[in-house]
């Protein structure tokens, strides 16, 4: 369902955010809380929430770029985004370089398991190559409505009825079966008239 006017600036101010140079929120509060111990609550608040939420964000400041606000469908893939953005941001991975998504050990595992379907190729053009395929296609419906091309393609059918071209290809194909066919058999003949030698 599309949104209206509706932007991610809305519910998430860029100026509360210092996930945009991808810097991870500090967290202060995880070495006085023991994550086994601790509550639901101060869990999420203390080690999901820091992570997730800057990822949330930058996930919606990326769909306004590939303007998912505005079209029904898009090549974008709001989940593979957020795994890639999480996984580049991991603690763990410091000093790494950047990793894409498809380059992700996990992911090539997985898909390898189950392959994804392509991208259809509407998806993937961007609004000028998109533009030119229907400008040529449209080009190409009018060149064809015009009056007098109309008249040149009847009797282009015609004459090709006239001519029988149809069945005279088929016959020039089968005349050259037949001779391929010929021409093997005489091959054929002396190489099994000929003896071979005894030991």
């Amino acid at each position: 369902m599309l949104f209206h006017g509706f932007s991610a600036e809305h519910c998430f101010p860029v100026s509360h955010f210092t996930m945009i140079s991808h810097t991870p929120c500090p967290q202060d509060k995880s070495e006085t809380i023991n994550p086994k111990t601790c509550s639901p609550k101060e869990y999420l608040e203390t080690f999901i929430f820091p992570v997730l939420l800057p990822g949330m964000a930058s996930l919606l400041h990326q769909a306004k770029k590939e303007k998912c606000f505005e079209r029904k469908r898009t090549k974008f893939i709001a989940c593979d985004f957020l795994t890639e953005w999480l996984y580049n941001q991991n603690p763990k991975r410091a000093g790494e370089p950047f990793t894409e998504f498809f380059s992700i050990p996990f992911v090539e595992e997985r898909l390898k398991q189950h392959p994804r379907p392509p991208i259809p190729l509407s998806l993937l053009l961007t609004e000028e190559e998109a533009a030119l395929y229907i400008q040529s296609f449209w080009r190409a419906c009018v060149v064809r409505c015009d009056p007098e091309i109309q008249e040149l393609r009847q009797w282009q059918k015609k004459l090709r009825e006239a001519k029988h071209i149809h069945q005279r290809v088929k016959i020039f194909w089968a005349k050259q079966e037949q001779k391929v066919k010929c021409q093997m058999e005489d091959d054929a003949v002396p190489a099994a008239k000929m003896k071979i030698p005894s030991s």
